[in-house]
């Protein structure tokens, strides 16, 4: 079979030499030189070069290092003024190997200064709703920004100065590479409304009770990090690049109003001295309970809670150890539940914190939608490390801090709500408790890469929602899929084809990005996504992403870090896909440009003698075997109605005087040749996939790997030779690619595809 297997090579070599000598002639012809923009070409130019600190492999390298913050803080909440104010001190580990002259320290509230900088230009909207049109125009702008009222070290006051979002701390002397260095800073601010002005944290009002739910974050001066990559990590703070944080270790006591249910990161030092001894007995049984949440704080009790207002105070103590972040969360509007979720072997509370109007959709599905999360992000990554993991309802909210998050998702005030409210809510508990992960745990740097915690973040999400949909099907009945928003090819089509004037690569600073949502969400997750399922295969795929994870639990990647794991781990290269799909804004669109039928006869033809000719030699000379299309003039219908060997006597002869009779049977000659020519307008090289229809019904699905463009961009052809006859192909049946244009996927063409996947799309979209 060998010598077959040799004559088909030889064979082919015929069909394609006109080709291949006809893209030859056209690549001498270009004199000048130029730059090489293979597509797959190596990615040093992109990446940084590997050193002590990081390894080409994408592991943290045997120098690595990162510092860390540690933080005892005393925070007071006046209710009746809604001012947050703090005395925090800080320990700062120079665990580098520089000496520091100073440190720098963010202060993020200071965002929300009524004199804070405009970070974009403005028109008058045709439309807009009335709140956000009075907190624009009509209110006095509120002025949020921190009071620092001392910042000292032993008593003795430090130099500081501020520079808008950042603070720099002048020391007396440089802080030597070991060492730490303790300092004090005294603190308040005015906290804002989130609802109105659409901020991470703050409070939200009831006007019918009276009352405040308050959602607590970047509330303290904060140290900026200090790595190998960048030295100090103070880009300002705009708002949509998030935050860049080292690890440490949290005391935290938080007084506030002695009716108030807490929640927040860390574990609760003094729960007996704030639980009542009710909530004491249902947290126990809590702690037992895997199947079914169990209220601490029922909505009775909160109901009366908002109608007797207490003028006392009380202390909560939370202690939290290897966090990047703390928040927290308090009302005496909160309803709170809890259960117990088996980790892989290890106990997990999943806890909600919600005001009556989250009921029923809260009291129903959040604390359900954390427990599967963490049994799923668990699998996909690694064992999550903390004792508990908390959703809190907050109004058009949804962000997230180590062991705590606030989400949106609110029925009307009857109660109702629609499905899309319901997924709402449940997608982005999901997504937020996800963060715990990326990158509360493998900490990225989102003031730089939004998209290695968002995008990252979001795939993951997508592989949870469906299992999620899994655990419980009664919450998607009588649908059998989670309608999850990102992650299938198709969603982020219509962001793809768009007007690239306003599209920019993945890898670009998030405050320099246009669509936010689709350029560190809905893209890398898409991008992901067809990585596991279409290129690598999920077992390489899986294998290498929890490598990655390990890799960098507790510390500070890189996208390289990423991109070079991801490689190393699977032994795939993916040179030409990180470069496509995230240093460009290149999109995918391969189509079929033509289909020939081909048949084999021994009568020289015209372009057989050309070819020849140009080899130095004659059909007279050669025994050669020639083919013909059914457009050419040597065909003749005869030759669809014989096989392979009746049409050649020449292959007949060259089997009989080299093969035994025994090979000779298992010869199967295809009746049919094919040749497709595949064309590429898009600028993503992807794998090759396309489905073949008989004419007999039969399907059959083939892949060609993404190296076939390699040697050219825009077309390469295929050959398929069958004893059967083709009557359809399609490009990516199942819209694996994200491919933008599907009017140019089969043959043959279909008139109505184009505008029925125009509709297909925006529906989907």
């Amino acid at each position: 079979m060998k010598r077959l297997k040799l004559l088909s090579s030889v064979f082919l070599m015929f069909i394609f030499a006109g080709l291949n000598a006809q893209e030859s002639e056209q690549k001498e012809s270009k004199q000048e030189g130029h730059i090489n923009q293979n597509k797959f070409r190596q990615m040093y130019q992109e990446f940084a070069t590997p050193n002590q600190y990081r390894t080409a492999s994408g592991a943290p390298g045997p120098q690595y290092y990162q510092n860390e913050a540690d933080y005892k803080m005393d925070i007071v909440l006046d209710e009746k003024t809604s001012v947050l104010s703090g005395t925090e001190t800080i320990t700062y580990h120079n665990n580098s190997p520089q000496d520091l002259e100073y440190l720098w320290v963010q202060l993020d509230q200071n965002i929300r200064k009524k004199d804070a900088p405009e970070k974009d230009g403005e028109g008058m909207a045709p439309v807009s709703t009335a709140a956000g049109f009075a907190n624009k125009f009509l209110e006095e702008p509120f002025d949020g920004g921190f009071n620092i009222e001392e910042v000292s070290r032993n008593g003795s006051p430090l130099k500081y100065t501020i520079n808008q979002t950042m603070m720099r701390v002048d020391m007396a002397q440089p802080l030597k590479s070991g060492e730490s260095y303790t300092f004090k800073i005294k603190w308040n601010y005015n906290v804002n409304n989130h609802v109105t002005n659409r901020a991470r944290s703050g409070y939200e009002l009831f006007p019918k009770d009276g009352n405040k739910a308050y959602v607590i974050a970047q509330f303290f001066p904060r140290m900026a990090v200090y790595n190998d990559v960048e030295g100090w990590q103070n880009y300002q703070f705009w708002g949509n690049g998030e935050f860049a944080l080292p690890f440490g270790n949290y005391e935290v006591n938080i007084t506030v109003p002695a009716d108030h249910v807490m929640e927040a990161t860390g574990e609760l030092q003094n729960r007996k001295e704030v639980y009542s001894k009710e909530m004491m007995k249902r947290y126990e049984q809590a702690k037992k309970s895997y199947d079914k949440p169990v209220m601490i704080v029922t909505q009775e009790e909160a109901e009366k809670a908002e109608k007797n207002v207490s003028t006392k105070t009380k202390t909560w103590k939370y202690k939290a150890d290897m966090v990047r972040d703390f928040a927290f969360s308090t009302s005496r509007k909160f309803i709170l539940d809890m259960m117990a979720v088996d980790v892989m072997g290890k106990d997990v509370m999943a806890i909600s914190l919600y005001p009556k109007e989250g009921n029923p959709l809260w009291e129903q599905w959040s604390t359900r939608a954390v427990a599967s999360t963490l049994k799923s992000y668990s699998a996909h990554t690694f064992q999550y490390p903390y004792h508990k993991a908390v959703s809190v309802h907050a109004k058009n909210q949804g962000m997230e801090y180590p062991m705590i998050c606030w989400n949106y998702g609110r029925p009307d005030e009857d109660g109702n709500y629609s499905d899309r409210t319901k997924f709402g809510m449940i997608s982005v508990i999901i997504h937020e408790v996800g963060h715990n992960y990326f990158p509360m745990i493998v900490n990225s740097d989102e003031r730089q890469w939004g998209w290695m915690d968002e995008g990252i973040n979001t795939f993951v999400q997508y592989l949870a929602e469906q299992e999620f949909a899994k655990e419980y099907p009664e919450a998607i009945a009588p649908a059998t899929k989670y309608p999850s928003r990102r992650g299938e090819p198709s969603k982020i089509v219509p962001y793809m084809k768009g007007n690239q004037d306003y599209i920019a690569p993945i890898m670009s600073n998030p405050e320099h990005v246009y669509q936010l949502g689709n350029n560190a969400y809905g893209k890398p997750a898409t991008a992901l996504n067809i990585l596991r399922e279409t290129v690598m295969g999920r077992e390489l795929f899986d294998y290498a992403f929890k490598t990655y994870s390990h890799r960098w639990m507790f510390k500070h990647p890189t996208p390289e870090d990423f991109f070079r794991t991801m490689e190393d781990a699977s032994s795939v290269d993916l040179d030409w896909f990180w470069r496509g799909w995230f240093y460009t804004t290149d999109f995918v669109d391969i189509g079929i440009k033509e289909v020939n039928k081909y048949y084999v006869t021994d009568t020289p033809t015209k372009a057989g003698r050309e070819m020849l000719q140009r080899y130095g030699t004659t059909p007279e000379e050669t025994k050669a075997l020639y083919v013909v299309s059914e457009e050419d003039e040597e065909f003749n219908e005869d030759m669809k109605n014989k096989s392979l060997l009746e049409n050649s006597e020449t292959l007949q002869a060259y089997i009989m005087d080299n093969f035994s009779e025994e090979e000779r049977k298992k010869i199967k000659a295809p009746k049919y040749f094919y040749q497709v020519v595949f064309e590429k307008p898009g600028g993503l090289v992807m794998p090759l996939i396309f489905e073949i229809t008989y004419a007999d019904g039969t399907k059959e699905k083939k892949t060609l790997p993404v190296q076939i463009w390699r040697k050219n961009d825009t077309v390469v052809s295929k050959v398929i030779p069958t004893n059967k006859e083709i009557t359809n192909i399609t490009i990516d049946p199942d819209l694996e690619t994200a491919d933008v244009d599907v009017s140019n996927n089969s043959w043959p063409k279909n008139e109505n595809m184009n505008e029925f996947e125009e509709f297909k799309n925006s529906a989907q979209d």
